[in-house]
Order: structure tokens, then sequence, then C-alpha cells
């Protein structure tokens, strides 16, 4: 059989324009018409074509250029520079247009706050053609690593330390600065141990500068190339990164609002990612729903306050660890005389109140009770007797712990997964995003914003098709 070959110098008739290379239902053509439907005043981008000066490039454009590099994994400047030469999308989507990459850089660096509402309208659009519904929203996070080192990363013991250190090299370079002098003068060594010296001098003044902002800011750690970042933990290892958070509305898994915070818990972020996207759907939804790592009551009220179901488990929920006879949940609460009773009737009296905790502390009225209870092995090891703590939000602890195990709940969180983690999975996997690029919490903002709206317009396009993707935007 006959092989094919390929002849670069053959000859052909080429299109007329380049409209014909690309196909109608190619999904370059979404993005483009999805560009359009923006509203750059709503973005916060200034559109004025009567401003004086040298030309620019239509910022129409530059947002195109920007969110479907995005969406393939061009996110670099330089790389979005290379494919409006290269990829005929690009070359499609852009009409010819070829800014170098400091024009993109600019741009983008420039605009961070009208890229980080590209989001919004993208979730607004989702509503109107009602694939947000808003009835259930999983909330959930993922690390992301920062684009600076975990060894830039200070905290004040290594400040210290880092000081001590110099100092002792310093006194070190001085005294051999000494004996050279003292030997040979001109000696070409001595000049280099004197350059040491004042890169020592200039690290001592940094170093020390870190730890004036450690002290005056009383943080635990910063990072002098990012100093917005913090350590986080993740299967990778431990580096400087950040938290990204999404909430997705349980209809088609689609992204409803995201964030990115510098905390490498989650424990404090639900009330507020809920409602950021209660701002966005404008209504209350009815379900809220998140991991165990959520699982601060406070946190957990807010909504609770606001008649959302909250469906959250509590670690021992998440684990599935079974009571034991003397836990905490085996002790009865008497509100009208605010006290416990164990399960032998011994009472535990109020004691005091834990202001840095958040909780009240509950002792055994006479210890001597608990010395002679033969239980007392399997219940406490106090010399004091047991005691209780009790939270200040304890019922609300309660009432949604209760609400956890219902069976409309538990149907609920199966999907938790399906739906939340599908995200993060895309924008990790598929599109390479597993560290920002941007630095500064403004910037990965602007990035993690980008990387939502990317996946929302891959699913819509899986769901509705491009062609009439492209005729629900246009009209």
């Amino acid at each position: 059989m006959a092989y094919r070959q390929g002849d670069r110098y053959q000859i052909g008739l080429l299109p007329q324009s380049i409209e014909e290379y690309v196909a109608p239902n190619d999904p370059v053509r979404v993005y483009d018409a999805f560009v359009d439907s923006l509203n750059l005043n709503e973005l916060g981008i200034v559109y004025n074509e009567c401003r004086v000066g040298n030309s620019e490039y239509e910022p129409r454009a530059m947002v195109k250029l920007v969110l479907y590099g995005y969406s393939y994994g061009f996110r670099s400047s330089r790389k979005l520079e290379r494919a409006v030469y290269h990829n005929i999308s690009f070359i499609w989507l852009m009409g010819g247009l070829k800014p170098d990459h400091k024009t993109i850089a600019r741009f983008r660096k420039d605009n961070l706050k009208a890229i980080k509402n590209i989001l919004k309208q993208c979730a607004k659009l989702c509503i109107k053609l009602e694939l947000i519904e808003g009835n259930t929203l999983f909330v959930d996070g993922s690390k992301f690593r920062a684009n600076a080192g975990i060894n830039k990363t200070w905290t004040r013991e290594k400040c210290e330390k880092y000081l001590k250190d110099i100092d002792k090299r310093i006194e070190e370079i001085l005294s051999e600065c000494e004996q050279t002098d003292s030997r040979e003068q001109n000696n070409p060594s001595l000049v280099k141990m004197k350059e040491e010296i004042k890169d020592k001098e200039a690290l001592k003044s940094k170093v020390k500068e870190i730890l004036k902002e450690i002290e005056t800011e009383d943080i635990k750690s910063l990072n002098s190339t990012d100093q917005d970042c913090v350590k986080v933990k993740s299967r990778q290892g431990t580096h400087a990164g950040y938290n990204g958070q999404i909430v997705v509305d349980e209809k088609h898994g689609l992204i409803v609002n995201s964030d990115v915070v510098g905390e490498s818990t989650d424990i404090y972020q639900f009330a507020n990612q809920i409602d950021q996207a209660n701002q966005i759907l404008k209504e209350p939804c009815k379900n809220a729903c998140g991991d165990a790592g959520y699982s601060d009551t406070d946190e957990l009220k807010k909504i609770d306050e606001q008649n959302i179901t909250v469906i959250v488990p509590t670690n021992q929920q998440a684990h599935k660890r079974p009571n034991k006879p003397f836990d905490k949940a085996q002790f009865r609460y008497d509100k009208e005389n605010n006290c416990y009773y164990c399960p032998q009737g011994n009472k535990l009296s109020y004691k005091h109140f834990r202001k840095d905790k958040n909780f009240r502390v509950y002792q055994i009225t006479d210890k001597s009770l608990c010395h002679v209870c033969k239980y007392k092995s399997a219940c406490t090891k106090s010399k004091g007797g047991r005691r209780i703590n009790r939270l200040v939000n304890e019922e609300t602890k309660e009432k949604i712990e209760t609400q956890y195990k219902q069976e409309a709940s538990q149907t609920i969180y199966k999907h938790r997964k399906d739906k939340v983690e599908l995200p993060f999975g895309h924008i990790k996997r598929n599109l390479g995003a597993e560290a920002f690029l941007l630095r500064g919490l403004e910037g990965v903002k602007a990035e993690m914003s980008l990387l939502a709206s990317c996946f929302n317009i891959t699913r819509m396009i899986n769901i509705l098709g491009a062609r009439v993707m492209i005729a629900k935007l246009i009209i």
C-alpha cells in the first residue's frame, strides 16, 4: 500500500480570509462570542475610542487572548505571544493582531480587578441560561503553589538565627582582614573580603527589616518574594502557596464564585465563601455543603442563621468514628440549671469561661466521686475529676450534627466530591495550573477567576454544544 507523503513546497490556493480557517462549531468562536457579550464597564475596563496619544490594542481583543489562552494552558505572556504568530485559532481570535509579551503582561497587570470580575459575569450568564439554579451549593478548597520559594519564607526564629550567623561571619572576615593587612598590604584577597562584608551588611539590613515587619504585624512568617503567600502543606510536601476556594452549584457543577485566601486551612472560610456566592445569585441558597475542614461552629452558625440548611460533618462524623462510652455525647446537659450529669448521675458544675477558646468549662462538683467510681480509668485521668467543655454555640453544633445524619443530607453530601472536586482536577491537570504565575493576593485572585471562568465555559460547551452556545450568546 502506498504512503501519503507531504510536500511543503506544493503550491496551493489558500482561503482569502482568516475567517475561513475556523470551522463554524469551533470552540474558539464560543470564547469570541462570550467576551463580546461582556459589559466592559461592569468589568472595570475603560473603553474610550477617542483617547489621545499612541494607539493601544483593543481591550476586548486582549481579554479574549488572555481568557482563551488560559483555557488551553497558555498562561505566560511569552507563550501567548508565540501563539498569536503560530496558532491558527489565536490568529483568528485576534484578527491578525500580534501584541508582544510585554504588552500582554502589562494589560494583565493593569486590569487585575477587571479580570477578577469575569467569573461574576460568567456565573450571571449561567443563571440566565438556567444552568445554575442556586438550590444547593458546595464549597471546597485546594492548595496552589505561589510564585515564590519556601526557602524565602522567614520566621522570627529564622531571622534571629540568620542575624547571629551573619554577625559571626562578619567578625571572621574582619579578623581575616586584619591578619592579611598585617602580613601583606595591597593583597587582592583583602578587596574580596571587604566586598563580602558589604554583601553581609546588606543581607543583615534586609533580614532586620523582615524581622521588624513580622513583629509589627504580629504574624508567624513572611515570604520575602511574595508577602501575601503562606506556608501550606499538600500531598507534594510543604511549600509557599495560597488556598484556592470555589463554590459550585449542584445542577451542572458550574462554579458560582472563586476566591483565594492567604490561610493554610479552610476552617474560617465557610460563611465568607457562601455569602459571596449568594451575592451573585441575589438570593440565599437552600443548602450549603462542605467537608469536615469547614466545621467551625461559629462560621457554620452565620449561615444557619440565614435559614440555610448547613451540611458539614464534624471530624468524628467524617471519619465515621463511633462514640465511646464516656464521650461528651454520653453526658446530659441541664439547660435550666446550667450543669452536666455524667452517665452515673453525678453533677458537673459550671467553673469558668475560656475566652481564648470560646467555651465554658464544667467540672465534677465532688472530685472524690470520680476517684471512687469504677469507670474512672475509662472516663478521665485527671486528679481533679472529669471536665466537660461546652461551646458558646453548642446548640448550633448539635443541630448541624443532627442535620448531617438525615437521609436527605446524606444524599446531597454523596454528590459533593463529584461536583466540587472536578473543577480543581480540570484546573490543575488539564490546564496545568498547579501554581500561580502572578504574585500578591490581588494577582492570584484574578488568575483564579480566569481559571474558574475557563472551566465554566468548557463545561457549558459540553452541556449545550458550541453552536447552541454561540447562538445564545449572540442573542
